[in-house]
């Protein structure tokens, strides 16, 4: 196809007194018109085009789908010629019994005493002169609520089905929704999602989304993704991996792919104590405000460095090695190796297999520090062994305490590493 932006000779002689003025600094489009033609030179226009597109926008006021549909407009759409004339007809019966109210004439000779405009009189009435007026006062009522009222999450959900079921959606091949996910709590994205999977079949649907959970529910192996001139989609994965992701619980997939990097760990201690080292080296901010994301995976590293691997996703694992190295850490993620932007970082040490012994090591030398981080007496916990054991029965909350913790500490050479990584 051929598209061009061309002058528009009609115009020749008010450009050309333009042009006389000297005055012209930038190109005056106002006289240009477009020209779009197929490669057989002839001309395209709306109707020869076979694709029909409707637009949803659920956090919008209306739609634009050939024609603005407000949520009054499903009277408009559902009833026949004769059920209009009939709720017209009610409709001025009611304006003219609000006339003839007594109340109204007399607020109405109040005014004319008070009022004098060009010698012609003032009063209060209603709009008699507009053959449909009555579409645009009716109100929608759920459950006797106005529907303005009934929370911008249920109106999203009413709004987006309504727009399905419109004729010119309907009619279209091509279903085009912004960001579905906008004011729907949990519950309400799955009940809009099933409405979007059951009433847009056969036709293609296109979706902008910031929501992993759109993402992953609505389809993940159609899910186009572009990085740094890099183009995938997701089904190049293999199906369990793809199964995977669409259950998935924390719905993580667009966490993986939105950021600048990302670094897995398998828990909340990691995360905290990941998040902590590097905010110790950047000055207090948080990875995130960085752009690096830590996220929390358990034991599923192998599933997000599949995506990693296909989008050239810069990604870090930060992992214990389960009193294993050679099999757990290096034979598991060996065929990463010589990937530059997929880095594993773990302990070779088989004794130290987990985080606390990993972070009891680091601070030994400073083991009252360490103590005063968790809030331990050094009656109570004198010697290493002790401060493990605490650490290791109170997971979470030894890595919340020092997270919150002011004072220096030391952390392991694996994670530092990891906090070097997110610098290259």
């Amino acid at each position: 196809m051929v598209y061009k932006v061309i002058f528009d000779t009609e115009y020749q002689p008010q450009y050309e007194a333009l042009l006389n003025t000297g005055k012209v600094t930038t190109i005056p489009i106002e006289y240009y018109t477009t020209s779009w033609k197929s490669f057989a030179r002839q001309p395209i226009t709306a109707q020869s085009i076979p694709f029909k597109p409707v637009l949803i926008d659920s956090s919008a006021r209306r739609y634009q789908n050939g024609s603005d549909v407000y949520i009054s407009r499903i009277i408009n759409d559902e009833l026949d010629d004769d059920e209009k004339v009939e709720l017209a007809q009610a409709y001025r019966k009611m304006k003219e019994a609000f006339i003839q109210d007594s109340s109204v004439r007399k607020i109405n000779e109040k005014i004319r005493k008070k009022s004098d405009v060009s010698g012609k009189s003032i009063e209060v009435s209603v709009d008699l002169a507009t053959q449909r007026s009555w579409e645009t006062v009716l109100m929608t009522y759920f459950d006797k609520i106005p529907f303005h009222q009934i929370g911008q999450g249920e109106q999203c959900v009413v709004k987006t089905v309504l727009a399905l079921g419109h004729r010119k959606a309907e009619e279209a091949n091509l279903i085009i929704m912004e960001e579905p996910e906008n004011h729907l709590t949990h519950t309400k994205m799955n009940e809009l999602l099933k409405h979007v999977q059951d009433r847009c079949e056969p036709r293609q649907v296109l979706v902008s989304t910031h929501s992993s959970f759109v993402a992953n529910k609505l389809g993940l192996e159609h899910l186009i993704l572009l990085r740094d001139g890099v183009s995938a989609t997701l089904s190049d994965l293999d199906s369990a991996t793809q199964k995977f992701f669409k259950r998935l619980a924390g719905y993580q997939t667009l966490r993986l792919l939105l950021c600048k990097k990302a670094i897995l760990v398998e828990g909340d201690s990691d995360e905290l104590i990941v998040q902590k080292a590097y905010m110790t080296k950047h000055d207090g901010r948080l990875p995130i405000e960085d752009g690096i994301d830590v996220i929390s995976v358990g034991l599923t590293f192998d599933r997000f460095l599949k995506i990693a691997k296909l989008m050239k996703q810069p990604v870090a694992i930060v992992r214990d090695n389960d009193g294993d190295y050679e099999n757990k850490v290096r034979q598991r993620y060996k065929e990463y190796d010589g990937i530059q932007h997929i880095q594993v970082f773990a302990d070779k040490r088989d004794d130290l297999q987990t985080l606390e012994p990993q972070f009891v090591d680091a601070n030994e030398m400073n083991l009252s520090t360490l103590r005063k981080a968790l809030a331990l007496k050094k009656s109570e916990y004198p010697d290493v062994n002790a401060v493990r054991g605490y650490m290791l029965k109170h997971k979470t909350q030894w890595a919340l305490r020092v997270f919150e913790f002011d004072e220096d500490l030391s952390f392991p050479d694996y994670i530092l590493r990891a906090v070097r990584w997110c610098d290259g």
